[in-house]
């Protein structure tokens, strides 16, 4: 009988098999790893703004706390942008000429928002509230990191549906008191888990019922 296949011929099979395999790995492995790469989650990524605030200056420096500027995260839905009023209250007397703070003058001589573009956004479709968190004890610090350290202000935590599941699935250690719910630099205590549990019981949070559809989809 005639030998239809070379000797090698299972040798380059074998060799083409893995490297398929290898490929289709590899390949799953990219997409995996593109899909969580700072490009697609938006992560540690400084826009253009029209005026170079630095939160590290302004929170970290000054103490300024959080609600100073945003002002509507105990009481509504979004923590709101500060008016150019706000900045202007220090601003009409101290580096009153500086040439970066032109656009805040201009705003408020023109009476115009200042075209902030925002950093920490969600998309259309998940209904969320900063009030129920703030009021529930979800620190700043938790979504938004260390915020009193950016010199520029990025995305610090990647906004995927599995972040929130990850602490709605288990909110307690993410719990902290609420006097302390702006506080950078808090840190929970040895036994964070108990005390988080209290502060849910207390707070009224349906464990268990945080992972259901509607909760974030409306």
């Amino acid at each position: 009988m005639v030998q239809i296949f070379s000797p090698v011929a299972d040798t380059w099979i074998r060799l083409f098999l893995i490297g398929g395999l290898s490929l289709a790995g590899g390949s799953i492995v990219a997409a995996v790893g593109f899909a969580h790469s700072s490009y697609m989650t938006e992560t540690d990524i400084r826009p253009h703004q029209p005026v170079p605030f630095s939160h590290r200056h302004h929170a970290g420096e000054l103490g300024i706390d959080c609600r100073y500027c945003h002002s509507n995260v105990e009481a509504g839905p979004q923590a709101g942008l500060p008016p150019t009023e706000t900045c202007m209250t220090c601003h009409s007397q101290i580096w009153t000429n500086a040439s970066m703070l032109e656009p805040v003058r201009k705003s408020l001589a023109d009476n115009t928002p200042i075209p902030w573009t925002r950093v920490a956004k969600l998309p259309d479709y998940v209904f969320f509230r900063h009030d129920i968190h703030i009021a529930k004890g979800v620190g700043c610090e938790s979504c938004h990191g260390l915020i009193d350290q950016m010199a520029l202000t990025y995305r610090a935590k990647a906004f995927t549906m599995q972040f929130c599941i990850d602490c709605h699935r288990d909110p307690a250690p993410h719990l902290r008191p609420r006097d302390h719910v702006t506080e950078m630099a808090w840190a929970p205590p040895a036994n964070a888990r108990k005390e988080g549990e209290a502060i849910a019981v207390h707070e009224g949070i349906r464990f268990g019922e945080l992972t259901h559809c509607y909760v974030c989809h409306r």
